[in-house]
């Protein structure tokens, strides 16, 4: 009902300021082309994150400190708490980064946002900047439409730039020229009623752009035409500060319960600062005062007054919450607790990381693995042993020996109640990521959903198996038991391999597995011929071991090629170097003939 109502609000009221002064319809214009340009600026700097941004995410945010750092230099050079507030959530979403960093990359980007403040103040409205755009415009156009992806981001950025001075130029100019028409400091509100009132404007106008900067600028134009006063431009400044909140929020609405997380925290520290601001007012002007008077900042001079007292109350309200992070993140995660979740949903397909590379590729990895869990399960039980076996650092034998009772599994009711609608969802976010994505991280997505296949194969060839081997390890002959207790063996020495792996061991040992199964192919090595020859074995169970031994090793190769792209560390080209010495099955048989 509200955004029914909301859009349409909106237009009349522009509709109605274009038809009282034609001065309005620049400055509107001007907020427009403004936030065209931040865009253009989102989208340029996306560009980049295929690794660049990202590295830096993981490598800078152990520290409280580092997360902070990252959070102002990302946010200065970007010009955008909103863009770093939406990768910060994805990277949170992802699994790549911590509560506590992400909380302190939003302490960051809030004190980093001051910097736009102090650019519009201190060189916007000093020089004609509508001459800079220009060129901007035009070579960033020309560099948009190039194949390569770091032109076309050099492009967007040198366009966006173009945009937001231009922006900047037509908000200056409709204001000097609307105070001829209208004067709105007519409408000023001295003292405390005055902060609050104004405060909730500055909340509205940033939540309806969703940009803390372009209300940034368009206070400080408007300062600088002499529309507002001086307290009234600190009070929208506070917010400004409050309202840049909804994008993190926004953002948060597709992520999982630690992105909400993080967007509860953004929120309960901008209205932390934004409380002290609005207590404190005067003795942080009077700071300011001081300040100014110090650097030579003249007494009129309201535009750069405001990027001073912006700065300070953000530095304010950080001094205040870092002390207690840990005391915010332990609160958020007893206020909004994780949610238990049927072992078939997805944990870590979220929205907000589509967009940038790494994060998805990261998600899909874990979300894999999750897969991989839930399969682990199923093959455990359908070779009738249980997890907790597997894992443990009992001889396999011994393991064997202890788990002869078959145990009861419908493995095609259980791949379809949590594999089939996982994997689903997986090849789903794979196809609308991989639209976006460079070559090099389009061959990443191609290996993981192989990976995929490679799982589901295994269940199936499980799946095949466990019938006659539920039958024939209870059964009385002990030759055709005890051959199927082998095939169990190698099994769950195949799984403990992968779980070692998994854990971060080498996956170059994944290829002695390899040779183990090879060398200990029953229909291989003769074994099979003479246990039909002495009569060891019927013609049926023979039949059936000579199956079931090819629905093992499928088993076994299926997981070990999962193993050798899902367990691989690093960057993706270490990933691509670790996986390029895993030993292919033509120089897996040579090894086999030189050792035999």
């Amino acid at each position: 009902m509200i955004k029914n109502i909301f859009l349409p609000t909106i237009f009349l009221i522009l509709t109605y300021g274009f038809w009282i002064s034609p001065d309005f319809k620049e400055i509107a214009a001007g907020v427009a082309i403004f936030l065209f340009g931040m865009l253009f600026m989102e989208e340029g700097f996306k560009a980049f994150t295929g690794g660049i941004l990202e590295k830096l995410l993981q490598k800078t945010t152990d520290k409280l400190w580092k997360s902070l750092s990252f959070g102002v230099i990302s946010t200065t050079l970007m010009q955008s708490s909103s863009l770093v507030s939406v990768i910060t959530i994805s990277f949170l979403s992802a699994g790549l980064i911590g509560l506590a960093a992400g909380v302190g990359i939003i302490f960051g980007a809030n004190l980093g946002t001051t910097t736009g403040a102090w650019l519009i103040a201190g060189f916007g409205l000093k020089v004609k900047i509508s001459a800079y755009a220009m060129p901007m415009l035009v070579f960033g156009i020309i560099m948009i439409f190039q194949k390569s992806r770091s032109l076309k981001g050099l492009g967007y950025i040198l366009a966006g730039l173009g945009f937001l001075f231009l922006g900047i130029h037509y908000m200056k100019e409709g204001f000097e020229a609307f105070r001829t028409t209208i004067d709105l400091k007519d409408f000023a509100v001295a003292g405390y009623p005055g902060l609050f009132l104004f405060a909730l404007l500055g909340i509205a106008a940033t939540v309806i752009m969703q940009s803390s900067h372009a209300t940034l600028v368009i206070i400080i134009t408007a300062l600088a035409a002499e529309q507002i006063t001086y307290e009234n431009g600190l009070a929208l400044a506070i917010g400004a500060n409050v309202g840049t909140t909804i994008t993190a929020i926004i953002g948060s609405l597709s992520a999982n319960i630690q992105g909400k997380r993080l967007a509860m925290a953004h929120l309960i520290f901008n209205l932390v600062t934004a409380i002290i601001a609005i207590v404190f007012i005067y003795q942080i002007m009077a700071s300011v005062d001081g300040f100014a008077l110090w650097v030579g900042i003249a007494a009129d001079d309201y535009t750069l007054k405001l990027a001073v007292f912006h700065t300070i109350f953000n530095s304010i309200g950080i001094l205040v919450m870092i002390p207690f992070t840990h005391q915010l993140v332990n609160f958020l995660m007893k206020l909004m607790p994780e949610k238990k979740v049927s072992v078939a949903t997805p944990k870590y397909l979220d929205p907000a990381a589509e967009a940038i590379s790494d994060t998805a590729i990261e998600s899909i990895r874990k979300e894999t693995l999750h897969l991989y869990d839930n399969a682990f399960t199923i093959i455990a039980h359908g070779l009738n042993l249980h997890k907790h076996d597997i894992l443990s650092d009992q001889d396999p034998k011994s393991v064997i020996a202890h788990n002869q009772k078959p145990i009861p599994i419908d493995i095609n009711d259980k791949y379809n109640r949590n594999v089939k609608g996982l994997y689903s969802d997986i090849v789903a976010f794979i196809s609308r990521a991989q639209a976006q994505m460079t070559a090099e991280h389009g061959n990443e997505l191609f290996e993981l959903r192989t990976v995929g296949r490679d799982i589901v194969e295994a269940i199936k060839h499980t799946q095949h198996l466990h019938k006659n081997l539920s039958r024939y390890i209870i059964s009385n002959n002990p030759h055709i038991r005890g051959e199927y207790n082998k095939i169990r063996i190698q099994l769950l020495s195949v799984l403990r391999h992968l779980e070692e792996a998994k854990a971060g061991g080498d996956i170059l040992e994944l290829d002695n597995i390899k040779l183990e199964i090879e060398a200990n192919d029953t229909t291989a090595d003769g074994t099979l011929e003479r246990l039909i020859h002495e009569g060891k074995i019927s013609a049926e169970m023979a039949t059936s071991l000579m199956n079931d031994t090819s629905y093992a090793q499928g088993v076994s190769k299926n997981l070990i090629k999962m193993g050798e792209v899902l367990f691989a560390t690093g960057d993706i080209d270490m990933k691509t170097l670790e996986r390029s010495l895993v030993l292919d099955n033509d120089e897996m048989q040579e090894v086999s003939r030189q050792v035999s």
